[in-house]
């Protein structure tokens, strides 16, 4: 494809050329040299005189500039040869960095057929002054930058050139940095922020300066971009607390969550440096599960009660720690006032929880230790006693009341007391407390037993069966236990010439009267006996009550028939009747007995069969059988009937007998029937044989159950008789050394009681009920092994001795170190309080103080005192200047308190300890010489010299150790930094801290001190080259990796993290390539072109984040590739030309280029053979067309010429263009007229025109030699001719001569017009 110049022509459009001769084109070189920027209209230079063409022929010819670009910059006047400026010229927008900006123009001669090339040099002028591409760059420095630290600052850019390009940079003075201006390797300048002074952000945190890019014009133009460097901060600063010794006073009550003080510390560094965190550096444990501090506000909040009577005072050691690990340290003294929070304590130590009721008035009863443990008022104490029991307070000594009888007891009264005491101590408002002494008022057998009734009456049924339950009697004594346990017994007699014993019986623990028989109320009906009633006292005491007891009747017989007697021969009674018996007559009578009384007695008479049914009657209750009608003769003589006799008792018992009556008129007639009539005999019956036997078993099962019985209560009497005659044997027992009883048994002669023990107990006390006791046990009861039960206390004593004691009081101090052996020798405590060792055998001996008796053991044998438990100083008294245990003895017999006191003196037993193994600290490799760093410190649970006394350091020329000495005189071990760290130079330091005590030997304790070098960003970038060169073809794909830039810096963390970035690139060159800001790959991101741009130069930053900086430079050279076809410029074309040219006249100037280099630019351009042309190189890129043979246009009238351009490269490119070129007639042949259709007749030529029909403005184009413009006078027609001949026959220079069609044609009038035009050929 053919791409064309722009053209300018200056005459009027050529349709037909005749060319009569064959020329030579001649070239011409001129330079002009104009300043840029010049108004449009501006004179160039008079190009005609220069190339010397004639102003005639420039304006008689066609004249061409042909320039490349869409642009025209120049113009020709063609009157006066002068070439000016058309369009404004900006040598920086046409030829950028070029160093000499040139614009090529080709000019034509058409007539003279010469190209001229004219080139204009466009000199810089400056007109651009340099610019930024920022207005404000923000520089983030960090304070600790070391002088002559360099910052990379944006570069100027200055399209000008030369001079008038960016020439120098200054910056406004200022006393911390200064201007250092370097050159690249291709002359570029840029600037480099130095740091001449080291900057501390605290006095100054921000610098404004003013960088300036001056160029070299004249005048002189300039930019400035404002540079605000912001001080970045370096952990250069500890915190500092407001006060080195917070004071606060707080009440103990104060609630839970309160905020107690509210301590700050400042840091004057800023961000993570000036972040600070709030820590307890050394606090005790207690203290630490009581205040929380808060690590960010500073706030000191209470989260446990306080207790004054605990604690007074806590002291307390903040840390303030930054970000980066300084830190400061302050004290916290926080005093605790005391408030009456605390209730009084009472602590009773009872002497006896029971009391004989018969107790002298005076006794002790009690002893009770009232303690208030709040202070001052708050403190003091009131006792008394609520109600008025028995007792009263009196006060011994301290805060000791006994409890003593102030009158006599009566248990019958009053059985136990619920001594109430109440401590009421002065505070505001006051508080007080209650404990109650539960007191049993032991029994006295004073009262025997008394029955509810004077005498007692009761009635027991007869035939109740051996056993039964008669009556219960019920006696009640109001003493107690054995006093009150009552025994009931019958006291004997006769009944009846029988013991009493045999008919009854009693239950000697109920009371219940039970039947030893089967009473018959028909043989006795009632008992009268005595009943006894003896208590278990000793001497036991009894009363006796009357008791009758009734018998009472059963319906145990049935009726007895008397009259008629049954007969023994088992006949029936026969009664006679005579037949002339009225109605009512009196046959016989039933008689019958019943040995029961009352109603069980009260008989009834019933018929119950006869022979002739109402023919007798008998009365109910009389028994009398009498006739109820006349006898008749049809009435059988012998009448039977069967006559039943019931009782009126329950269940109802009977008795039947059968009656005969004979009907008879005469005594012969009775007598003859008379031994006709038998009695029927009744089989025997069983019932009464079970009956028996079943009493018989009934029997034998009640009398077993009373032997039963009997047994048990026979065991059980003797028991008691055991248990009340027995004594205790003390000489069979191993006397036990310990107060510690576990897991046993005592048997005292009074009571028996069974008390448990818990394992491992040694504050257990077993209290017994003491009267008249002895000490010997019986044999069956002596132990089997070694008792650990140690009775002590005299039988006799026992009540004489409490009656009369007196509390007395004293104090005994040892001595002893801690971690002695247990059994370890303490001291002789019979011997040191006045006590032999037979008043301590004899005594009641015990430890009332709380918590310690695991410590230590008492044997009442010698009255020595041994440590019984391992003693621990520092677990019971930590840092107290003297540990002191307070033990309360308390001899109860002869009511003497005794407070012992053992010193617990500190031993050498522990090493000084570190809480960690290994310590880390983290410091800026920034930190100031002389810094100071707090260290972890010792813990030495001893005392005194014992405790820790010094800490030393291992060498390192970097650190020293320094000790340094709170209020207390405590001192605590700081770190101090002596010589500058360098991260890059060592980045870890080890160090081993030792804490020593001052015992004998020294015992020493280390911790290891990893100290971690922090990183500052001391260190720019730094990249592995200062230029990258790589060579690419320029067909590389978009994303193409190109090449990738590496700096390193030799700091670490965030301030070794570099960013890439472009520093200075060219606009067409920034557009195809991108850099990764983390990797530092460069990438195509376009596509390349070699005839663009050949050599890329990229300036590439890295940058830290610190804003440390390192630049380099990388080039990218495109290598070309055959990428581009040939283009083919047809700069001048003949359209026509004549068949008369002679060889070589020439047809086209051709302009023939490719943009790649070498062989691939190298082009080879060709026409087909077969044409009568060929192409001729005339100078650089142009060719001719030229002829080679005679044209005939009568045997080819056109030609399509095809030029073919080739390049040389691999593969090769080529391109084509098309070129039409007419090939015009000359005379070389006889006229020859042919008519065909409409015709126009010319005298020379004659020419064949259809018009279409209508035509008004049809044009016929007749070629003109010498022309006639008249028809001949036969050819005229008859009406206007629409043709109007135009044209000149004098101007035969005329190409054409153009007959115009004035008026319509219309076929139907006339289809012909005949037209001479006269002409001749020129030659």
């Amino acid at each position: 494809m053919t791409n064309i110049h722009t053209v300018w022509s200056t005459g009027r459009p050529l349709s037909c050329i005749l060319l009569v001769a064959v020329f030579q084109a001649i070239s011409g070189q001129i330079r002009y040299s104009i300043p840029e920027e010049l108004q449009k209209g501006s004179f160039v230079g008079e190009i005609t005189k220069d190339l010397g063409i004639d102003l005639k022929q420039l304006s008689r010819g066609a004249v061409q500039i042909i320039t490349e670009g869409k642009i025209q910059y120049f113009a020709l006047n063609f009157q006066n040869g002068h070439l000016y400026i058309n369009e404004r010229v900006d040598r920086e927008e046409i030829c950028r960095r070029l160093l000499t900006c040139l614009i090529k123009l080709e000019i034509l001669v058409q007539e003279q057929l010469k190209i001229y090339t004219a080139e204009i040099e466009i000199e810089d002028i400056n007109d651009n002054a340099p610019a930024f591409q920022v207005e404000m760059l923000q520089l983030n420095i960090p304070e600790s930058s070391t002088t002559g630290s360099r910052f990379l600052l944006p570069d100027a850019q200055d399209p000008d050139l030369g001079v008038n390009s960016l020439q120098s940079y200054q910056i406004n003075p200022n006393r911390h940095f200064s201007l250092d201006v370097q050159m690249t390797a291709s002359g570029t300048k840029y600037a480099e922020l130095v740091l001449k002074e080291s900057m501390d952000r605290e006095e100054e945190a921000f610098h404004d300066l003013i960088l300036t890019a001056s160029d070299g014009g004249i005048p002189v133009k300039s930019a400035t971009v404002h540079i605000k460097v912001i001080v970045e901060d370096a952990n250069d600063n500890v915190p500092v607390f407001s006060q080195s010794v917070y004071k606060v006073t707080v009440e103990e009550n104060l609630p839970i969550d309160s905020l107690l003080i509210t301590i700050n510390a400042t840091d004057l560094d800023e961000g993570i440096n000036s972040e600070i965190t709030y820590t307890f550096r050394q606090i005790s444990e207690k203290a630490s599960k009581i205040f929380q501090l808060d690590s960010k506000t500073g706030e000191v909040i209470l989260r446990q009660p306080m207790d004054f009577e605990q604690c007074t005072v806590y002291e307390m050691e903040v840390q303030a720690r930054d970000g980066r690990g300084l830190s400061g340290r302050a004290n916290i003294l926080l005093a605790v006032t005391d408030v009456n929070d605390n209730t009084p304590e009472i602590a009773v130590t009872s002497l006896t929880n029971v009391v004989s009721e018969d107790s002298p008035v005076g006794i002790a009863i009690a002893l009770v230790k009232v303690v208030d443990r709040d202070s001052g008022e708050d403190g003091e104490v009131i006792c008394s006693i609520l109600g008025n029991p028995p007792f009263h307070l009196q006060k011994t000594f301290d805060n000791y009341y006994s409890l003593i009888l102030n009158k006599a007891l009566d248990r019958e009264e009053t059985s136990d007391y619920n001594v109430t005491i109440t401590a009421t101590d002065k505070g505001t408002p006051p508080l007080s407390t209650i404990a109650i002494i539960p007191l049993k008022i032991l029994d006295k057998n004073d009262n025997p037993p008394a029955f509810k009734e004077k005498s007692y009456i009761s009635s027991v049924s007869e035939n109740t069966p051996a056993g039964t339950s008669i009556i219960k009697l019920k006696a009640n004594d109001p003493d107690w236990e054995e006093n009150s346990r009552i025994i009931y017994s019958i006291i004997e007699g006769k009944m009846n010439g029988s013991l009493l014993s045999s008919f009854l019986s009693i239950n000697s623990e109920t009371g219940v009267v039970y039947a030893l028989c089967s009473f018959d109320y028909e043989q006795i009906q009632k008992f009268h006996f005595w009943v006894k009633a003896q208590d278990g006292g000793s001497p036991p005491l009894s009363s006796n009550v009357s008791v009758t007891l009734f018998i009472l009747d059963q319906n145990d017989n049935a009726p007895q028939i008397l009259y008629p007697s049954p007969p023994t021969d088992g006949s029936t009674g026969i009664e006679l009747a005579p037949r002339s018996s009225e109605p009512g007559y009196l046959v016989t009578k039933v008689v019958a007995v019943d040995a029961d009384s009352g109603q069980n007695a009260w008989l009834s008479y019933q018929l119950t069969k006869a022979t002739e049914p109402g023919l007798f009657t008998l009365g109910l209750h009389t028994g009398e059988i009498r006739t109820a009608r006349f006898l008749l003769e049809k009435d059988v003589l012998k009448q039977s009937l069967v006559v039943l006799v019931k009782d009126n008792g329950q269940p109802t018992l009977s008795a039947s007998v059968t009656v005969t009556v004979l009907l008879a008129d005469s005594i012969p007639d009775i007598l003859t029937d008379l031994s006709s009539i038998s009695a029927p005999i009744d089989p025997p019956s069983d019932l009464t044989f079970y009956l028996v036997v079943a009493v018989a078993f009934v029997s034998c099962i009640f009398l077993t159950f009373l032997l039963v019985l009997l047994a048990i209560k026979v065991y059980r009497w003797r028991s008691s008789q055991l248990c009340h005659n027995g004594s205790v044997n003390l000489s069979g027992v191993p006397v036990s050394q310990f107060v510690g009883i576990d897991g046993v048994r005592a048997f005292l002669q009074s009571y028996c009681h069974e008390v448990s023990l818990t394992s491992g107990s040694r504050r257990s006390q077993i209290l017994f009920p003491i009267g008249s006791c002895t000490n010997t046990l019986t044999s069956q009861q002596a132990p089997s092994k070694p008792d650990p039960l140690l009775v002590t206390g005299d039988s006799n004593n026992f009540k004489e001795d409490a009656s009369d004691s007196q509390l007395n009081y004293g104090q005994v101090h040892y001595s002893i170190p801690e971690e002695v052996q247990k059994g370890s020798f303490v001291g002789n405590i019979a011997e040191d309080l006045g006590l032999s060792s037979q008043e301590l055998s004899a005594s009641r001996f015990r430890i009332i103080s709380e918590g310690m008796l695991q410590y230590f053991i008492l044997n009442f044998k010698n009255g020595h005192l041994y440590v019984s438990e391992k003693i621990d100083r520092d677990e019971l008294c930590g840092w107290e200047e003297k540990c002191i245990l307070s033990l309360e003895i308390l001899v109860e017999d002869i009511v003497r308190i005794f407070t012992v006191e053992i010193e617990i003196t500190d031993i050498n037993d522990n090493a000084p300890t570190f809480a960690q193994e290994r310590l880390e600290l983290r410091i800026s490799e920034t930190a100031n010489v002389g810094t100071h760093f707090p260290l972890q410190e010792a813990q030495d649970a001893d005392s005194g010299n014992n405790s820790l006394q010094n800490y030393h350091l291992s060498s390192s020329k970097y650190f020293s150790l320094k000790l340094q000495r709170r209020s207390d005189r405590d001192e605590y071990p700081e770190l101090v930094l002596v010589k500058s760290l360098d991260r890059e130079e060592e980045a870890v330091h080890f160090l081993i801290l030792t804490a020593t005590d001052g015992g004998h030997p020294v015992k020493s304790g280390t911790v290891q001190i990893c100290i971690v070098v922090l990183d500052a960003n001391d260190n720019a970038p730094v990249f592995s080259q200062p230029a990258y060169q790589v060579s690419i073809l320029e067909s590389v794909p978009i994303g193409y990796l190109l090449v990738t830039v590496n700096a390193t810096d030799g700091d670490e963390g965030i301030n070794a993290e570099v960013i890439y970035s472009f520093l200075k690139i060219k606009e067409k060159t920034a557009q195809p390539f991108q850099i990764n800001s983390r990797s530092g790959e460069i990438t195509t991101t376009g596509k390349l072109d070699y005839e663009e741009i050949t050599l890329h130069e990229i300036d590439v930053q890295a940058k830290d984040n610190g804003g440390l900086s390192d630049r380099a430079k990388v080039l990218i050279k495109v290598i070309d590739i055959n990428d581009n076809i040939p283009k083919i410029t047809v700069t001048t074309i003949f359209n026509s030309i004549s068949e008369g040219s002679s060889l070589g006249t020439v047809v086209a100037l051709l302009n023939i280029q490719d943009r790649d280099m070498g062989e691939n630019g190298e082009v080879i351009c060709s026409i087909p053979t077969t044409l009568p042309f060929h192409l001729q190189k005339s100078f650089d890129d142009y060719y001719h067309l030229v002829t080679d043979r005679l044209l005939d246009r009568e045997d080819v009238q056109n030609y399509s010429i095809t030029i073919t351009a080739t390049d040389k490269g691999s593969p090769p490119l080529s391109a084509s263009a098309m070129l039409f070129l007419e090939i015009s007639d000359v005379n070389d042949n006889a006229p020859i007229f042919r008519i065909d259709g409409v015709r126009a007749f010319l005298q020379s030529y004659c020419h064949e025109v259809s018009l279409t029909s209508g035509s008004r403005r049809s044009q016929i184009f007749f070629p003109i030699g010498s022309c006639t413009n008249t028809l001949t006078p036969q050819q005229a027609p008859r009406k206007p001719d629409p043709l109007l001949i135009t044209g000149d026959s004098n101007n035969c220079k005329e190409d054409t001569a153009v007959n115009e069609v004035k008026q319509s044609v219309e076929y139907e009038e006339s289809a012909l017009y005949g037209i001479e035009i006269p002409g001749t050929n020129v030659r």
